[in-house]
């Protein structure tokens, strides 16, 4: 069936680098390179490839593991943990850090244990970085919680953990903590020792993020400030060295020396990498005109270093412009394959879905709770219009298939189908409404489609032909999605299936149409 998705009328209203003729172009490496919601990046080279990951913290799979030749095209070739999240963790899957040595790669990342749940740093490995990954547990959970681990050698080869106490979570300080790994890389052995704290005003209740690199005989320790995330962040970088990892320290006076601008807020939480003499940061930021409905972005922000042996962005902010082409993020899922691909994900907190395909279609099984099973894709804009068709006519009696925009399993606005029935969902907070509902005449398939605005402003309709739509009435005729983004990710445009554990729904097509 082709679907026509002609936007409704509003409810309101990456190039290359130019250069001097007389000198070779320079290529631009300022640009998003992660679009959509990919916080607290990390790269690394090895061989001749670049690896990158990023937080997933809710959704699964859990921690993307992308390669690169170039830096600037990246290719999704799996997840460090595909299936399911290790059994020692529950959540806040935050914060993955490359580390490579003798052949094998190490992954240290942030999760909260089941017991105690303490946020801890632990630690996965591999033959390969593209995996497979073995887990090997948690290597330290400080009582205020350890988060943002990061492996570094110090100026003998001894290789140390560099991570953050969690104090402010607990209204405390939040200091940085350096210790030394084991040769197996799986256990901290020694004494810690604090490196620095937050004590600068521009830094608020933290410093985290740590990444540390060496140049020039310097240790350099790029690190992040103040409030990471939702509308009211004020997230920036800032930058300290010494001659020694374990110090002292010195803070660049500087600081911060990465801020907002009026095209990307709260930069911050980056790796630093290398290409032809060439120094980066891949860090996160929020676009000004999406902001916390996408989320926090992968973006690529090139340094230089000073006279005075100290890093410098210009205008000591991202120079990436703004994404203005956001039809090459457009999805256009018609179930040819085999699976789904590695860009669906999953809340966490339930198994991941059984999800076949086949002769065109997803089989996606049905779960009784809230919303029911989510398969969801990352937004990259905030106004879009996204689409599904269903088998309407071989839907279980009770089960209910359909469209919705997520921001967690308790959080959402959906537009489904069963029983006869169109309904809209209104999930917040856990509490689940019915606010409109039409019955409809017996159809094969049915097209249900969802537009949003602004990420804020929402409107549902159904077509029985996939061109004639019949929108869903309510009471202000838009529902507002402000409360559907957490406050440390986008929202997903997702398919569920609610309904009675043992009944399917069935998916033609899965497309979204993105618009500034």
């Amino acid at each position: 069936m082709s679907i026509e998705l002609e936007m409704s009328a509003p409810l309101t209203p990456v190039s290359l680098g130019a250069a001097p003729q007389t000198f070779p172009a320079r290529t631009t490496y300022d640009r998003v390179v992660l679009p959509g919601d990919f916080p607290d990046p990390t790269v690394t080279k090895i061989g001749d490839t670049y690896w990158a990951s990023a937080t997933t913290a809710e959704w699964g799979a859990i921690f993307p593991i992308f390669s690169s030749k170039n830096l600037l095209d990246w290719e999704l070739v799996g997840h460090v943990f595909p299936d399911k999240q290790p059994d020692w963790a529950s959540s806040n899957f935050w914060a993955p850090e490359f580390h490579h040595e003798n052949g094998r790669t190490y992954m240290y990342y942030t999760a909260r244990s089941k017991q105690g749940g303490m946020l801890c740093v632990a630690v996965a490995s591999a033959d390969h970085p593209a995996g497979p990954y073995r887990d090997h547990g948690p290597l330290v959970g400080q009582e205020a919680g350890s988060i943002d681990g990061f492996a570094m050698p110090d100026e003998n080869g001894d290789l140390y953990l560099v991570w953050k106490e969690d104090g402010n979570s607990c209204q405390q300080e939040t200091p940085i903590w350096a210790q030394r790994l084991n040769s197996e890389r799986t256990a901290l052995i020694g004494e810690a020792t604090e490196l620095f704290t937050n004590d600068v005003k521009w830094e608020g209740p933290l410093v985290e993020g740590s990444a540390l690199v060496r140049h020039n005989g310097w240790f350099y320790h790029f690190f992040a400030g103040n409030s990471c995330c939702g509308k009211g962040c004020n997230y920036a970088t800032g930058v300290a060295r010494s001659r020694s990892l374990l110090g002292p320290w010195e803070k660049h006076q500087q600081n911060p020396i990465l801020d907002r601008n009026d095209v990307w807020k709260c930069p911050g939480h980056g790796t630093v990498t290398e290409l032809d003499g060439r120094w980066f940061l891949l860090h996160h930021a929020y676009a000004a005109e999406s902001h916390e409905f996408v989320g926090r972005q992968g973006l690529l922000s090139e340094f230089t270093w000073n006279a005075q042996e100290w890093p410098e962005f210009v205008n000591r902010s991202p120079q990436a412009p703004a994404l203005t082409d956001m039809g090459q993020f457009n999805i256009a899922e018609e179930f040819e394959g085999d699976a789904l691909g590695l860009e669906w994900q999953w809340p966490i907190s339930a198994p991941k879905p059984e999800a076949t395909v086949r002769d065109g279609q997803l089989h996606l099984a049905a779960s009784a709770s809230r919303l029911g099973t989510i398969v969801g894709r990352r937004t990259h804009a905030a106004t879009y219009k996204a689409a599904t068709t269903i088998d309407f006519a071989n839907l279980p009696v009770d089960t209910y298939a359909g469209l919705a925009a997520v921001g967690d399993p308790y959080n959402a606005l959906a537009l489904v189908a069963g029983n006869g029935q169109v309904q809209i969902w209104h999930l917040k907070s856990g509490k689940q409404q019915t606010l409109a509902q039409l019955f409809v005449e017996p159809c094969d398939t049915l097209t249900l489609r969802l537009e949003v605005w602004g990420g804020q402003r929402y409107r549902f309709a159904y077509s029985t032909d996939g061109a004639t739509w019949q929108p869903l009435p309510t009471e202000s005729f838009s529902l507002n999605g402000t409360y559907l983004p957490p406050w440390d990710r986008g929202v997903r445009v997702a398919l569920v299936a609610q309904g009675a554990e043992d009944t399917t729904a069935m998916f033609n097509n899965f497309i979204v149409r993105n618009k500034r």
